[in-house]
């Protein structure tokens, strides 16, 4: 009689990191959606200086928790390719096009990336790196180091995302190692009872750096500090070739732990009206893009635009279009371009019937 193997039991899904990816997605959409209004508005460069300071902090963590150290096998290497590579090239190309049939620029240069297209090219990145990262002894430390070093050199630009890729490492790094350190389950498992008065803490850190933004507003505007939130330029491109730079970069990368950690805190454990949504972060992040370049590019945010009122109506407006690039049938329209599937481009082919990714490149698993 021969032994049967034992059924494996299926994932369970887990709704709180649902609920963050899309929290997370909504407040790029947010950030995007006001840029324009900060050269007029202290309210809108207030938020956006809020939102800056941990948005992309927060969804590299939500990446790196879901990513793998160990050495890649056939099929790691060719979603490489599939989920990070062919989507850039294909948006990149989508962008060069509208461009040049909306400003005129007869340019298309896939070294740097348009808009949106840097956190793709940064999580392929992050993907082949972490596990050489995993070989060293405390690889969050040295991805803290480089982090902070790479500013000093001004060499190191934007050119593949390169500059912003280990700008923002460590906080993919330390996604990785929360899920070796358990703190998350441990989270999501803790009664009750015992949520709110962290949660309490949590919306105080949160109040705390709002009230500093809006106490400091002129401040922060003259000494253009979201330009430091992109982890992007050099110390010497930001105006500050000097030594205690690297310890504003460190600074800012605790503040950034810190507001991830408590905006995280804040997000529902249990299933909600928008965990489904969550599933398709990628969607959402790069196709939003398309619907705010003609409102961004029209001027029409500027001067009165401005008001507070605009800053809502974009706030608002930032949710209904993340809702609906949510929505299964924008996934079905445009799977073809976010998550291609070109079996005929690989030497050795998969036999296996085509079907949909079951997870994105943020992690995202899909039902």
């Amino acid at each position: 009689m021969t032994e049967t193997a034992a059924p494996t039991k299926p994932r369970v899904r887990v709704p709180f990191w649902d609920n963050a990816r899309f929290a997370c997605i909504v407040l790029v959409v947010m950030g995007h959606a006001i840029q324009r209004q900060t050269s007029d508005s202290d309210n809108a460069l207030s938020l956006y200086l809020f939102i800056y300071a941990f948005h992309m902090p927060a969804f590299a963590i939500v990446s790196g928790f879901f990513s793998k150290a160990t050495p890649p096998g056939l099929r790691q290497m060719r979603r490489i390719i599939t989920d990070f590579v062919l989507p850039y090239i294909i948006m990149q190309t989508i962008w060069s096009l509208v461009q040049w049939l909306v400003e005129g620029k007869n340019v298309f240069n896939p070294t740097e990336p348009h808009w949106t297209l840097w956190f793709l090219l940064a999580l392929a990145i992050f993907r082949m790196v972490l596990p050489y990262l995993a070989l060293l002894r405390w690889p969050l430390l040295w991805a803290v180091v480089a982090s902070v070093t790479v500013g000093f050199f001004s060499n190191v630009d934007s050119t593949f995302s390169l500059s912003r890729a280990i700008g923002i490492l460590p906080f993919f790094v330390l996604g990785w190692k929360l899920r070796h350190w358990g703190l998350v389950d441990r989270w999501r498992h803790l009664p009750t009872g015992g949520i709110w008065a962290i949660r309490g803490v949590a919306a105080a850190v949160l109040g705390g750096w709002l009230a500093v933004v809006l106490t400091g507003i002129r401040s922060f505007r003259e000494f253009d500090l979201r330009f430091w939130f992109f982890y992007d330029d050099s110390y010497q491109d930001l105006g500050e070739p000097v030594w205690w730079a690297g310890l504003l970069r460190l600074a800012l990368i605790v503040l950034a732990v810190l507001l991830s950690a408590a905006f995280f805190t804040l997000v529902p454990r249990r299933r909600t009206f928008f965990t489904a949504f969550g599933q398709a972060t990628m969607y959402v992040y790069l196709l939003h893009s398309f619907v705010l370049y003609p409102i961004r590019e029209s001027g029409v945010l500027k001067d009165d635009h401005a008001s507070a009122v605009w800053l809502l109506t974009m706030v608002f407006a930032s949710l209904a279009i993340s809702v609906a690039l949510s929505s299964p049938w924008v996934r079905r329209v445009f799977r073809p371009l976010v998550e291609p599937k070109p079996n005929w481009l690989f030497a050795r082919r998969d036999e296996r019937p085509p079907a949909p990714s079951r997870t994105d490149p943020t992690g995202a698993r899909r039902s």
